[in-house]
């Protein structure tokens, strides 16, 4: 018992002397996993979305080339890294870019991109799990339109917005709540006289200024999500100019639809070439929050040059769309654009499928869209000139696409064989009627000049007869002569000649004796 007693106090007394040790080194330990968490929170990138809707595979990859600056690439290449692909081929893509400082050195931000060319309704359950209570503050969408269409643009517009629309009312109601929040302080940010810029951080206003209040048209619409439209290509509209007549007045009008119904949205418009610098990923950028420490690029609005369009969020108003331009309603469009985003999505024209009172309103329209549609207003001041004549021909039938349905190859050939049998008939009929008219017609002359006759070489000719004997002649050599075979020659042939009456003959002859006279005596 004295060892295991003096044995028990050795052990208390080390182990007493040892937790003092213990709390020292707990306490270095968290000292430094402290200072670890807190650099490694200094070094955490801040995660940015964006998403990237219309345009084509290519048209896509140029969009991403725009907003990655090319040092940002250089810098990749310098570090050893690989620049990451784009995965943008089928239904929704995914790819993502740094956000360099000016200096190329540090990493402030990264930017996830994705993808979705086609508004299809089965694309929904797609973008809707990227959208969540976390990502909706950091989240940017944008929309892609191309200049080599144009005329289509407004129709595009309406379809990518009323899918947003289908996705955002399928949210949970915290999503909902979050965006409710967003487009609140969204409605301040870079407004004339506000107290926030664009990309989030604190503006130095004068004494006197006072933020500018909503006017008409502003905010009626807001999605939930900054909204960005991106008109690629823009280096077209001198094409367009060329070889189908368009006036300044046109490019003029095009804005301003594009103008008044991003109004309603607060969404921001840009027009981009591909071989120009352009302020585009300082307007992205600034929408999604990132800003450098070193040095602020500032985002001017330009209204002005028509290839280098920008128009800022919070900054356009109905009084600044009008003076571009006199004669533009804006009202009607702002209103009629609210009528295209009150349709079901998708629309009725691109499933094929009508409702019965939908489709009187549309027939009376004329046009296949809701009566006071923005849509219909804009494809009929805005045209292809190139399909004029497929317009003509196509009449009141939709004039955006060169797609026919196609008939029946079985149903086609008999419609064309029943065509057919009907034109020869007609042609019989015709034929007759021509040839007894063209019949009377030469009695009726021969009675009245009567015979027509002619001199050759001193000879009086008739020339009807001249005309009949050849056309004798020559019906004569034309027709095959008849071929009778040698035993039809026997059979028909005469009687057979009887040889003893011939030698008789014969012998009577060369038995005759001349005359004194000359003349032959028979013996």
């Amino acid at each position: 018992m004295t060892a295991n007693s003096n044995r028990f106090s050795t052990y208390t007394t080390t182990s007493v002397g040892t937790g003092s040790e213990g709390k020292k080194d707990d306490q270095k330990k968290d000292m430094w996993s402290s200072m670890l968490d807190s650099v490694a929170s200094g070094k955490r990138l801040p995660e940015k979305n964006l998403l990237v809707l219309g345009g084509s595979v290519d048209s896509q990859r140029e969009f991403l080339e725009a907003l990655s600056s090319i040092d940002g690439r250089r810098n990749l290449d310098r570090t050893n890294q690989k620049i990451p692909p784009i995965a943008n081929s089928f239904a929704l893509g995914y790819t993502y870019y740094n956000v360099l400082d000016a200096d190329q050195e540090d990493i402030l931000a990264r930017i996830s991109l994705y993808l979705l060319t086609n508004p299809a309704p089965s694309f929904t359950s797609l973008v809707k799990p990227l959208l969540t209570p976390q990502s909706i503050p950091n989240t940017l969408i944008v929309i892609l339109l191309d200049w080599s269409q144009p005329w289509l643009w407004m129709r595009q517009l309406r379809e990518w917005l009323l899918l947003l629309r289908t996705v955002i009312m399928s949210l949970s109601h915290e999503c909902k709540e979050t965006m409710e929040e967003t487009m609140i302080a969204w409605r301040d940010r870079g407004r004339t006289g506000g107290s926030v810029n664009l990309d989030g951080t604190g503006a130095v206003t004068a004494e006197g200024d006072v933020a500018l209040p909503l006017g008409p048209g502003e905010w009626e619409d807001g999605l939930g999500l900054p909204l960005c439209v991106v008109c690629q290509n823009s280096e077209r509209i001198d094409y367009l100019e060329k070889n189908q007549s368009w006036k300044e007045e046109k490019f003029d009008l095009v804005l301003q639809y594009l103008r008044t119904v991003l109004l309603r949205h607060g969404a921001s418009l840009i027009y981009t070439t591909p071989s120009l610098p352009s302020p585009l990923p300082t307007l992205v950028h600034a929408s999604l929050g990132i800003r450098s420490l070193l040095k602020r690029a500032p985002l001017k609005h330009n209204v002005i040059d028509r290839d280098k369009i920008v128009v800022p969020p919070n900054w356009d108003s109905w009084g600044k769309i009008r003076v571009l331009r006199d004669g533009f309603d804006v009202e009607r469009v702002s209103e009629g654009w609210s009528i295209d985003l009150d349709q079901p999505f998708p629309t009725s024209k691109v499933e094929g499928t009508h409702d019965p009172s939908q489709q009187a309103n549309e027939e009376a329209n004329g046009s296949g869209e809701p009566e006071g549609s923005s849509v219909a207003l804009y494809e009929e001041q805005v045209q292809d000139t190139s399909l004029d004549t497929l317009q003509v021909a196509q009449g009141n039938q939709d004039t955006t696409k060169l797609e026919v349905p196609s008939v029946d190859t079985q149903a086609f050939l008999a419609n064309q064989l029943e065509r057919l049998e009907q034109q020869k008939k007609a042609d019989e009929k015709a034929g007759k009627d021509n040839s007894f008219t063209q019949s009377t017609t030469d009695d009726m002359i021969s009675d009245h000049i009567g015979p027509v006759q002619f001199n050759v070489g001193g000879i009086q000719v008739d020339a009807d007869d001249m005309v009949q004997r050849l056309r004798d002649h020559q019906a004569y050599r034309s027709s095959p002569e008849p071929q009778i075979d040698d035993e039809s020659q026997l059979e028909e042939g005469t009687a057979p000649v009887d040889t003893d009456t011939l030698a008789k003959f014969f012998g009577n002859l060369m038995n005759r004796k001349p005359t004194a006279g000359g003349g032959v005596t028979k013996t």
